[in-house]
């Protein structure tokens, strides 16, 4: 295992290097490998089309399942997303940075390419104090768990690396991620505020700061719509991503494997 790319990011006072050496890689259209509160994510300037295309491509992960955007705080929200409810507004004040994925309408004017969004993005603030510090300089990063499709997400910078050695140049070691619970997810992009997944924020925590509507049941076999159309927040949901996959679907960031399933991170 090449210790040169592993990067030892766990004291704020020494990290400075590795973390200048993130920066330049994402800076130059490179993947680096940083830690969240969750699990190990793989990470990309959000605003590089190829950048995000070698992310998929790292993973074995087609444009159907867009990737999320970790950003670094509240402040950020306004600049990727158009049409902000101020229920969701409210739940970023309370719950960010942790464990809250928001699906929101893009601001249709970024250049960007996510993969097949339908106009939505998913975006959380992680806490985790390495992520943030990297993302204070980089800007919106496109982040997915730090493993091959399929395979278990990474808790460590040293398994993230054996699953994504050949393709990243900076793997920030920031220790061993919690893992556990996912993030909840709530999509804003209807009506209603709705959570379309329940993880690490229950719905009466919710429900407090704003009206968040329970997950809608999923349909009747004989009910199921014949369609190859996907409803935005299904477009928007990241895959087992270190931000947003949660119980009922695919791996609950840190689960055993990262399986496509269709919704974070």
């Amino acid at each position: 295992m090449s210790l040169i790319r592993i990067k030892d990011a766990t004291d704020p006072g020494t990290w400075g290097p590795a973390l200048d050496e993130a920066v330049h890689a994402v800076g130059r259209g490179q993947l680096v490998v940083l830690p969240t509160d969750t699990v190990y994510g793989i990470g990309a300037d959000a605003f590089d089309p190829r950048a995000v295309q070698a992310l998929l491509d790292a993973k074995g992960r087609g444009r159907q399942m867009p990737p999320p955007v970790l950003i670094p705080d509240v402040r950020t929200l306004d600049g990727l997303a158009t049409d902000v409810p101020d229920g969701v507004r409210a739940l970023a004040d309370a719950f960010w940075p942790g464990g809250l994925t928001v699906i929101v309408r893009a601001q249709p004017s970024l250049a960007w390419d996510l993969g097949e969004t339908h106009g939505t993005v998913a975006l959380r603030v992680p806490d985790h104090r390495v992520a943030l510090a990297l993302l204070r300089r980089t800007g919106p990063l496109a982040v997915s768990s730090a493993n091959r499709t399929g395979r278990p997400a990474a808790t460590t910078a040293q398994e993230a690396y054996r699953q994504l050695g050949a393709h990243v140049p900076v793997f920030l070691d920031g220790g061993e991620a919690p893992g556990g619970v996912a993030s909840t997810i709530v999509d804003a992009t209807g009506d209603v505020l709705r959570v379309v997944r329940l993880g690490a924020i229950d719905l009466a925590a919710l429900a407090a700061v704003a009206p968040v509507m329970a997950p809608a049941p999923p349909p009747a076999a004989d009910d199921a719509p014949a369609t190859n159309d996907a409803p935005a927040a299904d477009a928007a949901r990241p895959d087992a991503d270190p931000d947003a996959a949660g119980p009922g679907t695919e791996p609950q960031d840190g689960g055993p494997a990262d399986t496509p399933e269709a919704p974070a991170r």
